[in-house]
């Protein structure tokens, strides 16, 4: 453990001395969410009105935090690295190190989101309150169940991703793959929230990915509820279960495979 510790440790140094090139996507956030902050407010006709359950503030503050958790997550990056190293053939010397290679990835993700998210949200606070205004019912008191979620919930989002790449021990290009997958977490779960789609859907949607990685944070931070907390870290830890399981699996067959064809 100490080693991937190290190696978050190293990856969180390098990325605090590039913090600045963080602040070069914030106009991209800003946009997104001055866009949204102007949609919702047409179709809420009065601020007391709710629509799937949301008030104005909830569902503005809702597509605020999804959003902050894809800018500041950027979890296309470790998409990307896996891809490349198994393409680029540079898997071969990584997986002959003294440490695990998916772990590895995972440690380096966490070191690079570590610097990203906190000034995503600190930016996201600030549009929030002057745009908005404060989000309803918040208390301070659970900021360490909803952080706990978001560290989880990017957790799971990294590991899904990895095991699409990791296909690329088999196929040439998983980015179709990749792509579908982001554009599903995107509609379902980063715009919309769960409630908002017809209830035989969602019951559906609770059972995939989209539940744990965007839409339970999310949710937790706009309308907090003890039940709804122990429901969401429940499905997370058994998402992280079996998303790892899947990528410990995936990755022993492709490796055993890079040895079977001689690398």
């Amino acid at each position: 453990m100490r080693k991937y510790m190290v190696i978050y440790q190293s990856v969180l140094l390098e990325n605090l001395q590039y913090a600045a090139n963080v602040a070069m996507g914030f106009l991209g956030y800003f946009v997104f969410i001055f866009i949204f902050v102007k949609l919702w407010g047409y179709m809420y006709r009065t601020p007391e009105e709710l629509i799937a359950g949301y008030t104005k503030e909830q569902m503005i503050w809702y597509v605020m935090m999804t959003e902050m958790l894809f800018f500041g997550s950027n979890a296309a990056s470790v998409a990307r690295e896996v891809a490349g190293d198994i393409r680029g053939g540079n898997i071969a010397y990584l997986m002959n190190r003294p440490y695990h290679y998916t772990l590895y990835i995972l440690a380096k993700y966490t070191g690079e989101w570590s610097v990203r998210l906190p000034m995503y949200a600190a930016l996201a606070v600030v549009i929030g309150m002057v745009m908005v205004g404060p989000l309803p019912h918040f208390r301070l008191t659970t900021v360490w169940a909803m952080a706990l979620c978001v560290i989880l919930g990017l957790t799971i989002n990294a590991v899904f991703k990895m095991c699409i790449s990791l296909f690329s021990f088999w196929i040439e290009d998983a980015t179709p793959f990749q792509w579908l997958y982001d554009k599903l977490i995107l509609v379902v779960g980063i715009i919309f929230p769960i409630e908002i789609f017809p209830d035989k859907l969602q019951p559906l949607f609770k059972i995939t990915p989209i539940y744990t990685v965007c839409y339970g944070p999310a949710k937790l931070i706009v309308d907090f509820s003890p039940e709804k907390c122990l429901e969401i870290l429940a499905a997370q830890v058994l998402y992280l279960a079996a998303g790892c399981g899947l990528m410990f699996l995936i990755y022993r067959k492709g490796v055993k495979k890079l040895y079977v064809n001689g690398g």
